[in-house]
């Protein structure tokens, strides 16, 4: 039977990829503890379409 916890699944997504213009999108996985962060995880990270460290945020 699986955990059952605080701990779910977000996706993270690239803030600049929209507005680029490029086409796909850059998308990341995660987790969290909603209990410890019920805010939205904003991370730096790398975004290959772009070739630059980007933010992304959490969505959904």
């Amino acid at each position: 039977m699986a955990k059952k916890g605080n701990r779910v699944q977000v996706i993270l997504e690239c803030t600049e990829h929209k507005t680029s213009g490029m086409p796909g999108t850059s998308r990341y996985i995660t987790t969290k503890n909603k209990k410890n962060t019920p805010e939205r995880l904003e991370f730096k990270k790398f975004n290959a379409t772009l070739k630059k460290v980007t933010v992304h945020k959490e969505i959904k």
